[in-house]
């Protein structure tokens, strides 16, 4: 043995041996992380059974939805209108942003997360239905003009028509450019950013967010034509205001 090597494990023998503890984290298994754990397993499980309905595997993150409501004026008059809100992240977003709960129209298709929601938000309008079929799902829920809309749907899943057709059904049920603001996970926008009677902006890329997305907000153009108004939503009741809306 060298006497380099005989001189280090000679310091090596008088030096005694450390072994640093560190402080244990803190557990995340309280009720908001069992809650939050309890919503990831339900979008998973929905997922599963119905991908091209459910469209995420998980919730949206709290930073994405409250990039989605920050598009959202509370001093705007009329009803919020959230489609797909699935366990309700968005939703919470709004509140917080200062939107008041019974203004909140929620349309979900999935049976169990209106459940879910019905417990979550009491004062919402919960409404179990088709949202690519807006006008049918609210004509007996909207009274007066909406001051936005939030999605939360999965729109690449359905062909451009679809998803323009539901664009112009929001648009329609809406204050004049008021806004349709929709999330995607994809690098191109849900739909066109050019066109003929809608302008759109798309936010900064939330890079937080898991997977990482994007969010558009779609206005119409003034003096663009409406398609026919929906029945329930007639001049004299936009007039009188806003009826108690029905619920499930």
């Amino acid at each position: 043995m060298s006497t380099n090597a005989q001189q280090r494990l000679a310091f090596a023998a008088k030096v005694p041996i450390v072994l640093q503890s560190f402080p244990r984290l803190q557990s995340r298994k309280g009720p908001a992380g069992l809650e939050r754990f309890d919503d990831e397993a339900r979008f998973l499980r929905s997922w599963l059974e119905r991908p091209l309905v459910t469209g995420a595997v998980t919730p949206s993150g709290k930073l994405l939805a409250r990039t989605m409501a920050s598009y959202v004026d509370p001093r705007v008059p009329g009803p919020v209108l959230e489609l797909g809100p699935g366990t309700g992240p968005v939703t919470q977003a709004l509140i917080r942003r200062g939107v008041a709960e019974d203004r909140l129209v929620l349309v979900e298709y999935n049976p169990d997360f209106c459940k879910l929601l019905k417990r979550r938000f009491p004062k919402a309008a919960i409404v179990q239905g088709d949202a690519y079929d807006l006008r049918e799902a609210l004509r007996e829920v909207l009274r007066e003009p909406a001051a936005a809309t939030v999605s939360s749907l999965p729109l690449f899943t359905k062909p451009m028509e679809v998803r323009l057709s539901l664009l112009q059904d929001a648009h329609d049920l809406m204050h004049p450019g008021a806004p349709f603001i929709q999330f995607t996970y994809a690098v191109v926008p849900p739909l066109p950013t050019r066109g003929a009677d809608y302008t759109a902006s798309g936010s900064n890329r939330v890079w937080l967010n898991l997977p990482p997305a994007r969010v558009w907000v779609y206005r119409r153009r003034a003096g663009s034509p409406k398609r026919d108004r929906p029945k329930g939503l007639d001049a004299a009741s936009l007039s009188a205001g806003v009826d108690s809306p029905s619920r499930t």
